[in-house]
């Protein structure tokens, strides 16, 4: 099958070495993890990867489960599509990496920001990228299987890379905090939405009742910001909103 121009660009920002000899695309999804599954065991993790999650995500659970985090004055799903875009500062030309991109909600929206650019969004999840190219997959966007704890892409490969919801259920995110600066080309800028400690205990022992139950990783209010500026991401800001945290910042240059 012979890709469509965005995935061609999709392919062209591979890393050589992880560069498929004959890609595996099918039903406009570009499949780099064929039979393996890195989501993880837990129940929450285990409900990303299922049939039923994918039809109700973006009008029910993800509305829900934002209202949960950051309470009924916290930003609606709209305003956290605001947000984004406000911390990626995207240009027309950019190439964007949405990662745990689920049914690209998000990556529909970076794709009207950056109209001559590509945008790629990347899940673990068959079941979330099928309903993704199914709600309507613009031509600048492509979406690709991957694991986000090991990305395909070459250093530097985008000008703005993006988590929002998904690094607390990513099994090694601290692992994915580095693919996702790797991927970072100097001067670009990444952002995270993520949870936050905001409770009596320390996060490690909150993170470990709620991981144990859900899957849900629980971050201290200074993890992920000391995890970026210690990879060379400076211009850091952080914004707290009930237990979720929104956190940018700038790739320094080289």
């Amino acid at each position: 099958m012979t890709p469509d121009p965005a995935t061609a660009q999709a392919l062209a920002l591979l890393d050589p070495a992880r560069r498929p000899a004959a890609p595996d695309l099918r039903d406009g999804v570009l499949d780099l993890l064929g039979g393996a599954d890195p989501t993880g065991s837990h129940p929450g993790q285990r409900l990303m990867v299922s049939g039923l999650l994918p039809r109700v995500y973006e009008r029910l659970w993800r509305p829900l489960g934002g209202r949960l985090l950051m309470g009924v004055t916290g930003p609606g799903t709209g305003g956290e599509r605001r947000i984004a875009l406000e911390m990626l500062a995207l240009d027309a030309g950019d190439r964007v990496l949405d990662v745990g991109c689920g049914p690209g909600n998000f990556t529909r929206t970076f794709a009207r920001a950056a109209t001559g650019g590509v945008v790629v969004g990347l899940d673990a999840s068959s079941t979330m990228l099928a309903r993704a190219v199914r709600d309507g997959r613009p031509a600048n966007v492509a979406y690709v299987r991957g694991d986000a704890s090991a990305l395909p892409f070459r250093d530097g490969a985008f000008d703005a890379v993006c988590c929002f919801a998904a690094l607390y259920l990513i099994e090694r995110p601290m692992r994915a905090i580095d693919e996702l600066v790797r991927v970072l080309a100097p001067g670009g800028r990444v952002a995270l939405l993520a949870s936050c400690n905001r409770g009596p205990l320390p996060a490690g022992a909150t993170s470990a009742v709620v991981r144990a139950v859900s899957g849900v990783r629980v971050f201290g209010r200074d993890e992920l910001t000391a995890a970026l500026r210690g990879r060379g991401v400076g211009e850091i800001e952080q914004r707290v909103a009930g237990y979720a945290q929104f956190v940018s910042g700038t790739r320094v240059a080289a």
